[in-house]
């Protein structure tokens, strides 16, 4: 039997008219649900809360709770809440939660035995805590035919899916791997993540490049979705070039089946209309977008493979918009392709929906020693002081008012620092005020302006926002920074976070399995520790399918790449690179700590070798120079790259055989020594008694095993990698390399 809960089927048959996601201040939940409360708490004795129903139209189940009943007067209530002007609530919200209320006032009609009721929309207005109730007296009998009617609607919707699901299971219980037999170390990888899922269990798991992990993950998840119960994958990345990564697997694993892909794209770049506004008198894809979006959807469902240029065509083919059919395909997706920031964001939308719908998601986050750093930024905010000059000049008299405040709060906080940046375990009280109070100004008038906050104003309302949103749950795992000029003047306020379990646990217990994977994940403990994996978690190291003659790794214990050093090591270096290439010519490349030591290293090669060809990785680079830079790479092709550590061509970038023969690293990827990082590295000692190695040692020999991984790919490849640093030698950095490589001696010519 199909079941749907009362908010989804009136979503699914009752919603029309445009999209419009003008900014308008919503409630948050948190304040949504006290309002609902307070409603509630005004009624009689008689009032019922929160009323579980439930009923069967021709094989559907329906279920929801009213948000109140009172038995004695026959009438239902379904309370909203909302800021600012009652008559800026639009026509086809009002639609739906009519729709919502007489779905709750027919269920409540059948369970009661009644012939007419008492329907009441309750909008609560969250300033004034005034009500403004819409009623109507409703038939039971008209009430039964309206639920009939979008039941019939969704009912067919949910065979086909039921169908389209019971079909799915089928093949891929059925499911053979793709190239027949496992490449070493992609079978073990794939059993434990069969085995994981079965426990309801998360896993760890480092694997080398080159086995094919997204395969090894992908495949176990999507075999076992019937006998684990798993209604959705979630694939997560962290750069664009990692969705292109999954799409290809999932089209080897089933893209002749059942299975339904989809691939979300960030607003910006799935736009069809950039500088239009989302709203039906701005872009005409908003226009009538519900109205069209039944045959889109029904397009999209029948087409199964929904990467970004398939959700065009469809919209287009509609007139909607190819952003917003994505998002609601994620509803009717089996396999969702997207960014870090779709599940584990605060206001993320995967996760969001997984919790309402009750879903079980199987989530696969891949690359994912990058989540430590995206987690730390998801949950961490900065505003600049200037916004606050383009914010008051825009604002009415009152806000104003509140504005001066936060200038006059932020400027006695600057004052008082003697420092141009510092970093506290408290917020100041006086300020964090302030900025709640100029929030709330700048929410009741929103909520009056038409049609919304002028930019600036609406920059600074956001940067308020979040600011005083992270000020709500801040804690140990953060802290708060000020900085000033060099004269004292005020620059920035900013909550960083450090620690992002606490914010990513929910999401992974949310989760019937979440597998998160890696060629550089290790050590366990310190992704564990900052991520918030489950105690339970299963740790997996996959062993190389490389040999250690296929890779010389060479320390050069007398050169130093520390700052104070570099200019006299230079000549050390690029012997080593000149003595390098002539013993093998090919193409290499060169990483380094920053831009200006790149830059110094290319010119002093360039000088002493000119008829090697050179070529280097510049600031801000465009995607057309990075194409060009990576195309340099020719097979049998000869000649050195320099680029910077950590950066677009240390990670992600595929160059097999003889494109890539060799690499040099000329620094151990240690973040910058700061007053930033010092803060970090004193809260990871006392949260964890690793200071040094969870800021600084960690982090940088990460980078540096991405950065060799580009050179042996395969299991044909050879190659050679040059570590130009003598604290490359010391034990504690050795056992942080990959266990298959044979780490020897070398000097500098």
């Amino acid at each position: 039997m199909s079941r749907v809960s009362v908010k989804s089927l009136c979503a699914f048959a009752a919603k029309a008219g445009d999209l419009d996601i003008r900014f308008v201040p919503a409630p948050t939940a948190h304040e949504g649900q006290a309002g609902h409360s307070l409603v509630q708490s005004r009624r009689g004795p008689g009032y019922e809360r929160e009323v579980a129903l439930e009923t069967v139209v021709d094989g559907l189940q329906v279920r929801g709770r009213a948000d109140g009943y009172d038995a004695g007067q026959r009438r239902v209530e379904e309370i909203k809440t909302f800021r600012g002007d009652f008559a800026r609530i639009k026509g086809n919200h009002r639609a739906l939660h009519w729709a919502q209320a007489k779905t709750y006032a027919a269920l409540l009609c059948e369970r009661d035995a009644l012939t007419s009721i008492t329907v009441a929309l309750v909008y609560l207005d969250l300033a004034s805590g005034e009500e403004t109730v819409l009623q109507e007296h409703c038939e039971a009998t008209a009430l039964k035919a309206a639920l009939q009617a979008m039941c019939e609607a969704y009912a067919r919707w949910a065979q086909q899916e039921e169908a389209h699901r019971a079909q799915r299971d089928a093949q891929m219980a059925q499911l053979a791997f793709p190239h027949g037999d496992f490449r070493a170390g992609q079978h073990k990888l794939s059993r434990d993540v069969y085995r994981a899922a079965a426990c309801r269990r998360c896993l760890i798991a480092q694997a080398p490049t080159g086995i094919g992990k997204t395969l090894a993950t992908t495949y176990p998840l999507l075999r076992g979705m019937a006998a684990h119960g798993t209604d959705k994958v979630f694939f997560l990345t962290a750069k664009t070039p990692g969705r292109q990564v999954a799409l290809d697997a999932l089209r080897q694993l089933g893209d002749d089946r059942a299975l339904r892909v989809l691939e979300l794209s960030a607003r910006e770049s799935a736009c069809e209309r950039p500088g239009a506004a989302c709203h039906g008198d701005s872009c005409p894809l908003a226009k009538g977008f519900y109205n069209r979006l039944p045959a889109a959807r029904a397009e999209a469902a029948e087409a199964r493979w929904l990467d970004r240029e398939a959700l065009r065509r469809i919209a287009a083919g509609h007139g909607v918009c190819p952003y917003f059919l994505g998002q609601e395909m994620v509803r009717w997706s089996d396999v969702v392709v997207g960014d870090y920031n779709y599940y584990f964001d605060g206001t993320a939308m995967l996760h969001a929906l997984a919790r309402e719908e009750e879903w079980q998601v199987a989530v696969l986050v891949d690359e994912a020693h990058n989540l430590v750093d995206r987690a730390r930024a998801m949950y961490s905010t900065t505003l600049a002081f200037t916004l606050l000059d383009g914010g008051e000049a825009a604002a009415p008299a009152f806000v104003q008012a509140a504005l001066r405040r936060v200038r006059r709060e932020w400027r006695q906080v600057s004052r008082a620092q003697t420092v141009p940046y510092a970093a506290a375990t408290d917020l100041p009280e006086p300020l964090v005020r302030s900025l709640a109070d100029a929030v709330a100004a700048l929410s009741e008038h929103a909520a009056q302006s038409s049609p919304e906050l002028p930019g600036p104003l609406q920059a600074l309302f956001f940067g308020l926002l979040a600011l005083v949103r992270l000020a709500d749950v801040f804690g140990p795992h953060s802290v708060f920074e000020v900085t000033n000029t060099p004269q004292g003047e005020p620059l920035t306020l900013a909550i960083r976070n450090l620690v992002p379990a606490g914010f990513l646990r929910p999401r992974f217990a949310g989760a019937s399995t979440a597998v998160l994977f890696s060629g550089t994940i290790a050590p366990f403990g310190y992704y564990r520790d900052l991520l918030g994996l489950p105690e339970d978690t299963v740790e997996l190291e996959v062993d190389s399918p490389f040999r250690a003659e296929q890779l010389r790794v060479e320390v050069a214990r007398d050169v130093s790449t520390r700052l104070r050093d570099r200019p006299r090591s230079l000549p050390r270096i690029t012997a080593v690179m000149a003595r390098q290439f002539a013993q093998r010519p090919g193409n290499y490349i060169a990483f380094f700590s920053s831009f200006a030591y790149l830059d110094m290293a290319f010119e002093a090669f360039a000088r002493q070798h000119p008829g090697v060809p050179v070529w280097r990785q510049s600031s801000g680079m465009p995607e057309r120079e990075r194409t060009a830079f990576v195309a340099r790479f020719a097979p049998g092709g000869q000649g050195i790259a320099f680029a910077v550590l950590g950066g677009a061509f240390a990670e992600g970038v595929d160059l097999p055989g003889d494109r890539l023969v060799g690499a040099f690293v000329a620094s151990l990827g240690l973040p910058q020594h700061d007053e930033a990082n010092e803060v970090l590295r004193e809260r990871m000692e006392a949260m964890f008694g690793q200071g040094y190695a969870y800021t600084y040692l960690y982090p940088g020999l990460r980078k540096v095993v991405q950065a060799a991984g580009r050179v042996v790919r395969t299991e044909q490849d050879t190659g050679v990698v040059h570590l130009l640093d003598d604290r490359f030698a010391q034990p504690e950095v050795l056992a942080l390399l990959p266990r298959w490589w044979t780490v020897t001696s070398g000097t500098a010519p």
